[in-house]
Parts: C-alpha cells; structure tokens; sequence
C-alpha cells in the first residue's frame, strides 16, 4: 500500500517489514513474496510470515536476500502473468555471449507466452522445468541463474495456477 525504499535492521521479520510498507490492499490477502529481488526464488504467502529478513532466516524460508528488493503479491497476481513479465525481461537483458542463456531465456520467454496466448500443451511444465535446469549454472554471468531460479520456484509454488492456465487457456485468478 505504501511503496517505498525502507532501510531495516537484519533480523526483522517479514510480517513487521510489510506492516510497516501499509500491508496488503483492503479486501485482499498476501499470496506470494520474491524476497530477494526478481532473480530470487519467490515464496508462498506462509512461508514468508514465518521468516525473518536476513540471510539465514530467507535461506530458511527458501530464497535468498539477494538485492533485498521485496516483491508482494496479493491474491489477485496471475502467477502465470507474473512469471512471463520475468521471463520476458530476463530474454530482453541477455547479451547472447553464452547459448543457454540465448537460446534457454527465448524458450522460457516463448513457452510462457504461448500458454498466456491460450495455446499452453500439457508437456508445457516439463518443458520449462528442463530448460531451467539447463541454464542454471551453465551460463558465463549470473543473469542465466537469475533468469532461471524464478521459472523452477514459481512452478514448484504455484504449479496449480499453470496447469488450469494451459487446461482452460486462461487465468484462475483472473479468468
């Protein structure tokens, strides 16, 4: 409710940072948190109210600090929307030096759109899962990684919310 650059001291819990950021819309309930950044896993609305803003305890939780740029979701982000807008910036920002950053963040890119096109196919899941898997920690920067790490958590997280995009072609959230 209130974006803002905030200073915190390491250790403070999620629940204080975002109470102190005005919490979440009226009428509306935490859904997901990237803790990190968007090159950091991002979290279910659980697990980020039960960690603490320092290393150990958003490891804990499952991401990383990274550049300690909270991202909050509410219930109303289409995680399918909210994935493609990472994939189609990290395709933007690859230089194209190393191939499976190239070639793996346009097929990220590309398979997320086509599922937000309506035209998703039941091995799309797979897909992303593998091409994932063959940027980490495969790439000559971290930008591969940071393209990747996203992909693998948001299907691990929300795996639900792609599976009824790609069955019905459009959002359960947002229709």
């Amino acid at each position: 409710n209130k974006p803002a650059n905030f200073e915190v001291p390491m250790g403070m819990p999620f629940k204080d940072l975002l109470e102190m950021a005005g919490g979440i819309r009226e009428g509306r309930t935490l859904k997901a948190v990237i803790p990190g950044g968007s090159s950091t896993p991002v979290l279910t609305a659980e697990a980020a109210m039960a960690m603490t803003m320092d290393y150990d305890g958003i490891e804990k939780a499952g991401s990383m600090l990274g550049a300690g740029s909270v991202i909050v979701m509410d219930d109303s982000t289409c995680m399918v929307e909210a994935l493609t807008r990472l994939a189609h910036f990290y395709y933007d920002e690859s230089c194209g030096q190393c191939t499976p950053c190239r070639e793996g963040t346009g097929w990220l890119y590309r398979v997320l759109k086509r599922i937000m096109d309506g035209n998703g196919k039941a091995d799309d899941i797979d897909l992303l899962m593998g091409v994932q898997d063959k940027i980490m920690g495969n790439t000559i920067c971290a930008l591969g990684d940071a393209a990747a790490m996203p992909v693998e958590s948001f299907l691990r997280c929300f795996r639900e919310e792609f599976e009824y995009y790609i069955e019905h072609g459009k959002s359960m959230v947002k229709g």
